[in-house]
């Protein structure tokens, strides 16, 4: 049977396959389960298979290139448009396959098992700093309803568990409830304390990280992520880099008149935290004469609210970080304004 493509609609045990010859037409319907796969695909001669960029789709991606095949990766929500009414397994690789004919359409780069290992440590600490303000924030709430009010802020929490302690009017199976949340808010900040430790140690021996932490607006943190996370070959600019983070507005134009909207919040939300925050804290220190604010910037602040400037400061860094990690370059700091 000569196939064309294979589209594959993965789950956890069952894969459905869609799979259509030379002029498009289906020639394979089939659903196999997950111990199944690798042994069809092994007996295909090379062809182009198709899946959409989600949980595990990076290994699969992987196998089927270590097999001959040809791998794309495509977002889902390019997909979504494609998908009949009556939603299910056959017709949503129905649309992969149909979303993969279009000879426009992007698609995803296989990462590598490195890239993926790498990034690990990145995601357990965002976990954990969810966790630990999560933890935090249920304390001061149930520390509320006992008239209990203290400022905001990590560094407060301890002297809201000692208010906590010694107010007798709180009831005894409430105060051992406290102790053991504020016993658990101590390990969570310990935890995260020795994963920015470790990322302390990964941000000194990478080269790319040390550059990128020169920008205005770009820490440790934010500089390890960016050097573990982006492959700057995915990108033919800059431009595309901010527009994949989600830092260029929306546009809503038609009939010729161009209308601009928020911006899009697309791609990696987690890297344009990072850089809106940055560009944040330059923008709250920013005045004539600071290192970090350049003429341009300020100009800016003169004519647009803070946040708008934050936000085109990260579409600026976006694409100052893309420049630099493509060529190699370090960063040429801009002469400040008078």
């Amino acid at each position: 049977m000569m196939l064309k493509r294979i589209a594959i609609d993965t789950s956890k045990h069952i894969f459905t396959l869609y799979g259509v010859d030379d002029q498009d037409r289906p020639v394979l319907r089939r659903e196999l389960r997950r111990g199944q796969v690798e042994a069809f695909f092994r007996k295909l001669e090379p062809t182009e298979v198709v899946l959409e960029a989600c949980g595990g789709s990076h290994h699969w991606g992987r196998l089927f290139t270590q097999l001959g095949h040809r791998v794309r990766l495509l977002p889902p929500q390019y997909v979504k448009p494609f998908v009949k009414r009556g939603k299910n397994d056959n017709k949503d690789a129905e649309a992969i396959n149909e979303a993969a004919s279009r000879p426009t359409m992007s698609s995803v780069p296989v990462k590598t098992t490195d890239q993926q290992a790498e990034a690990i440590v990145l995601r357990h600490r965002e976990m954990l700093v969810n966790q630990h303000t999560q933890a935090i924030n249920a304390l001061r709430g149930h520390a509320t309803e006992f008239g209990v009010v203290v400022a905001k802020g990590t560094t407060n929490v301890a002297a809201l568990l000692s208010i906590l302690a010694a107010d007798s009017a709180i009831p005894a199976a409430a105060q051992a409830m406290f102790e053991q949340m504020g016993a658990h808010i101590d390990a969570l900040g310990q935890r995260v304390a020795a994963l920015d430790g470790e990322l302390a140690v990964l941000h000194k021996s990478n080269a790319v990280s040390q550059l990128l932490a020169k920008i205005p607006g770009v820490g440790p943190i934010g500089a390890i992520t960016m050097a573990l996370t982006v492959d700057p070959g995915n990108f033919e600019s800059g431009r595309h880099f901010a527009a994949w983070l989600g830092l260029t507005p929306k546009e809503h134009s038609t009939g010729g008149k161009q209308r601009m909207g928020k911006i899009s919040k697309a791609g990696n939300e987690r890297l344009r935290q990072l850089l809106v925050v940055g560009a944040t804290s330059v923008v709250r220190f920013a005045k004539p004469g600071s290192k970090s604010a350049s003429a341009w910037l300020l100009q800016l602040l003169q004519r647009k609210p803070r946040k708008v400037a934050a936000v085109a400061l990260a579409n600026k860094n976006a694409r100052i970080i893309w420049a630099m990690m493509s060529r190699g370059e370090a960063y040429r700091r801009q002469p400040i304004a008078a």
